[in-house]
């Protein structure tokens, strides 16, 4: 079987990765995700991608929310209103277990990938869940009022400013992470999952190392496949397609594909942007199309054994 490396950050990105290790041996994919979302609420570390993969591979997601925890509740987030709390980012009360354990021995100077490997074993998930780095990256987006926190635009304002800028404040300080670089380097295929390719993939590929350690891989013969997020022209979920918009470039999977220019050999496109595929192929990649849209198991099951195949073949 194929040892995989997934990019990803929430729940496209998760239903992905769930695809992938649904078809893939016990403990050979290892998920990048994303922790440029992070942020501190109530004094706890929360890293909004990371538990959203996490979940989604324990098999304890919420399904029907996207996030969060399956049968969840909330007696927490009601007493934090009547102590007057700002509640506009939810908390359940299983979920705020993981913020206090993750927080506390990250305070004790536990690196971020310590503490998410030994999480992700103790809730039976097989495969290696790695956040993109150790030192803390955060997302800011800016907006004809100012920039702000990229949770505080998407959740609390529900994304509905205009993005005209977006800034990734650490990324350079930041430093590949032993884990990352050595699965990234083994790696028989690596797959960029249909996450925002803007604050979702973008911060992933902005950490010092990365985008080198992927490109040593590729020189040894393994083949990068990336998935539209977009598909007949809108985002299936959250905003890509409006953050693409205002920022000029095109609303697109080609405009995704351009993207990854130099990056990715192969392009995996849903059936509706069939007509998009010669101008995918004359940017240098193999465009595939194929059925996309991830509903159930057996089309994340299905999806992921289309791009491993494009890889693999």
């Amino acid at each position: 079987m194929p040892r995989v490396v997934a990019l990803a950050g929430g729940v496209g990105g998760a239903k992905l990765a769930l695809g992938l290790q649904l078809v893939v041996a016990p403990g050979d994919l290892s998920v990048v995700v994303n922790t440029g979302d992070d942020q501190e609420f109530h004094g706890l570390l929360v890293c909004p991608d990371l538990d959203t993969v996490l979940y989604t591979l324990a098999g304890l997601a919420d399904r029907e929310r996207g996030w969060g925890l399956a049968g969840e509740t909330w007696a927490a987030a009601a007493q934090f209103a009547r102590l007057g709390e700002p509640t506009w980012f939810q908390l359940g009360d299983r979920d705020l277990a993981l913020h206090v354990h993750r927080s506390r021995r990250v305070r004790a100077g536990e690196r971020l990938t310590t503490v998410a490997l030994d999480v992700a074993a103790r809730l039976g998930v097989a495969s290696r869940i790695l956040p993109m780095a150790d030192e803390p990256v955060r997302t800011r987006v800016r907006t004809p009022d100012g920039w702000l926190n990229f949770q505080d635009w998407f959740v609390r304002l529900r994304h509905e400013p205009a993005v005209l800028e977006v800034a990734l404040d650490g990324a350079e300080e930041a430093r590949l992470t032993t884990e990352i670089e050595g699965a990234v380097v083994d790696a028989d295929a690596i797959v960029i999952c249909p996450s925002n390719p803007l604050v979702s993939i973008g911060p992933i590929l902005a950490v010092p190392g990365i985008r080198g350690a992927i490109g040593e891989s590729r020189r040894g013969g393994t083949r990068v496949a990336a998935v539209s997020p977009i598909v007949g022209g809108r985002a299936l979920r959250g905003p890509a397609d409006r953050m693409l918009a205002s920022l000029g470039e095109e609303v697109s999977a080609l405009g995704v594909a351009r993207r990854y220019v130099g990056l990715v050999d192969v392009f995996v496109m849903d059936q509706a942007d069939a007509a998009l595929a010669p101008d995918v192929e004359r940017l240098g990649m193999r465009a595939i199309v194929t059925r996309s849209v991830m509903t159930d198991d057996a089309s994340r099951a299905a999806l992921a054994r289309v791009v491993l195949d494009a890889c693999l073949s």
